[in-house]
């Protein structure tokens, strides 16, 4: 009896024993769930952030390039704080500033207590050389290395563009599988055009740790590892000096400059102002600097010469005179009749033809000239030849790229505003209206409404005579990289060239003997057209274009600056001095006084009360307003996606 039981017992040992030499044969040979578990304990992977591609100039001078900065990263379910009061020194954080990142994790919707999340984000090298000694005495935290934009010169914000923390909106884009939560993307400009040619690849590196976060070497060997690629580099088209020197131009000015080199579409200089130091939005100042600029009544974060829509004024009579000549509506030899509504300059006695109605812009022959297009061949019907007119000329002037995008390498350009029957059957009903009810249109007023790139463009087709590459500012992705093929085709724009001669001779005479006599340039010839708005809550607005030289010309400009008076005052010499800069090298001892006679005008609102500081870096311009004060300066408004230049009278030259 006794025996049986002993023989049960050792059974059951050996029983109990055999189950556990199994389950260890399973989890040590079979599963290696708690292997990976383990090895999870101790193993920490680790993204490796590319360096973002860098931005040179045409001339292969640096624009933007990257400083390193470092994220203190979190793994919750690891963090161990024994000292609150020591872990808020070292972090630069209040116990409540504690608090609060950790509720702000919590509430994350990618929160994870096993996996691991920003802490403190984009902290700088001087910082980061002051936490790194301590972080290791607090397990569940450690540093990932990343860079951030930086801006040697402090130029060109508006174009550049800045970089950001990914929305919540693109994150949960379609198709979108490469960000995360946490990663930073361009948002406007250059940056957000070419990001994906910027942002390189990331890489993942497996180290191991021990228990309180101390790096004990890698994983593997490493074979599990893979490196980050750098984003491609990006030669722009701009001249960086040239763009210096327009901007020193435009302080204290509101408004846009575009050049562009006529032979190949690339932007040389683009100029918004009022605009912004971009140092200002990177790094941790980003959220204490971009509230105040999203606020300023001035809107320097507003890209003009892409976004604001303005009414050309009579720099458009160029486009009414180009074609007029291609339909055969006007010829260049013959004088139109000496009246109309439209006040003129006092010099009806002086020219005979086009030529000279454009070297003196005059009113009066423009709006004949508009009239004769309109009803050319059409069949005696006043509304309805006028409809059939409209449709004709805005065909005609769509080619040159007004009422439509131009197809920069920016997001967010406007097209601006060209009327179709559509929209004045809406304003005055169907069957309604004729030529009289927009006739303003002539000399670039009324329902009209264009960018200052189109502006440029407009001079680049009169240098090319007759068409345009697409305007963009990259000029090579890498150092010997491909464009999109756009940007090399050429555009016609349905004007034969034979007709751009007799505009190019009026042009040059607008600058020879003309309104803009302070345009000329020694040993230089300048062909240009002014413009100037009269605008009944402010000054004139100032508006010209302009290539130089006449024969092969090498530049193409517009300058538009709002409310600075006769656009051969302001706009004019700004546009030449930048074209001799350009072509010469330097500015000549005899216009010397010229560049100090613009850098010395200030045409910016009177400031009504002092404006809090921002933070961290600063813009040239200090001047400070109401919103009420700008719009009555101003009277910019929004109208849908633009700005749209309110109460202009017909242009005076």
């Amino acid at each position: 009896m006794k025996e049986g039981r002993q023989y049960v017992v050792q059974g059951i040992f050996i029983a109990v024993g055999l189950v556990f030499l199994a389950r260890l044969f399973f989890l040590q040979v079979v599963a290696d769930d708690y292997s990976s578990k383990a090895e999870k304990n101790v193993l920490l992977k680790v993204v490796q952030y590319p360096h973002r591609g860098q931005i040179y100039d045409r001339n292969g001078k640096l624009i933007v390039i990257n400083s390193p900065v470092y994220d203190i990263m979190m793994i919750p379910k690891k963090v161990r704080i024994a000292d609150t009061l020591a872990f808020c020194q070292l972090m630069g954080l209040t116990k409540n500033g504690l608090d609060s990142v950790m509720r702000v994790a919590r509430a994350s919707r990618a929160y994870s207590s096993v996996k691991p999340y920003p802490f403190l984000k984009q902290v700088s090298n001087i910082d980061f050389a002051r936490i790194q000694g301590g972080l290791i005495e607090y397990p569940g935290f450690y540093a990932t290395a990343r860079t951030i934009r930086s801006y040697p010169r402090k130029l060109m914000a508006n174009t550049l563009g800045y970089i950001g923390e990914i929305s919540k909106k693109k994150l949960e884009s379609p198709g979108q599988n490469y960000y995360k939560q946490g990663d930073y993307i361009g948002i406007s400009g250059i940056e957000s055009n070419y990001e994906e040619e910027l942002r390189g690849k990331r890489g993942v590196k497996y180290v191991l740790v021990n228990v309180r976060g101390v790096e004990k070497g890698s994983f593997k060997s490493g074979s599990m590892d893979t490196a980050s690629v750098a984003g491609e580099n990006l030669i722009s088209s701009v001249n960086i000096d040239i763009q210096q020197y327009a901007e020193s131009l435009m302080i204290n000015k509101i408004g846009s400059i575009v050049a562009i080199e006529p032979s190949t579409g690339e932007i040389l200089t683009m100029v918004s102002n009022p605009s912004y130091d971009p140092n200002m939005l990177t790094g941790r100042e980003f959220p204490v600097n971009f509230g105040p600029l999203q606020k300023d009544p001035l809107i320097p974060l507003y890209n003009r010469p892409i976004q604001a829509v303005y009414r050309p004024g009579s720099i458009f009579k160029l486009v009414q005179s180009l074609v007029g000549l291609q339909q055969g509506s006007i010829n260049p030899t013959v004088r139109l009749p000496d009246v109309g509504p439209m006040a003129c300059h006092h010099h009806s006695g002086l020219h005979n033809g086009l030529h000279n109605a454009i070297q003196y812009s005059c009113n009066v022959y423009f709006y004949q000239a508009f009239r004769q297009y309109i009803y050319h061949n059409e069949t005696g019907n006043t509304f309805k030849d006028s409809e059939r007119g409209l449709m004709r000329w805005r065909a005609a002037v769509n080619k040159f790229g007004f009422g439509r995008t131009l197809g920069i390498d920016l997001p967010n350009e406007k097209r601006g505003f060209v009327p179709d029957t559509s929209f004045f059957n809406r304003v005055y009903g169907k069957g309604s209206w004729k030529f009289s009810n927009w006739y303003s249109m002539a000399i670039g007023e009324g329902e009209l409404g264009v960018v200052p790139l189109q502006m440029a463009n407009l001079a680049a087709i009169i240098a090319n005579r007759g068409y345009y590459l697409t305007p963009h500012l990259v000029k090579s992705i890498g150092r010997d990289g491909k464009i999109d093929p756009k940007y090399t085709t050429r555009n016609y724009v349905g004007v034969d060239s034979t007709h751009f001669n007799v505009v190019i001779s009026g042009m040059e005479d607008v600058v020879r003997a003309g309104t803009a006599g302070l345009a000329r340039i020694d040993s230089i010839i300048v062909c240009g057209k002014t413009g100037t708005s009269e605008n009944k809550k402010g000054k004139d607005h100032s508006v010209f274009i302009a290539f130089a030289p006449k024969d092969n010309p090498k530049i193409a400009i517009a300058v538009y600056v709002e409310n600075a008076g006769f656009g051969g005052v302001i706009a004019a010499p700004i546009a030449s001095l930048i074209m001799e800069k350009y072509i010469k090298g330097k500015i000549g001892k005899r216009r010397e006084y010229l560049e100090k006679f613009i850098l010395e005008k200030n045409f910016m609102p009177a400031p009504i009360a002092p404006k809090p500081p921002i933070l961290m870096a600063k813009t040239d311009s200090t001047i400070t307003t109401t919103v009420k004060t700008v719009k009555k300066v101003i009277e910019a408004k929004p109208a849908g996606d633009s700005i749209l230049v309110r109460d202009v009278k017909p242009s005076r030259q």
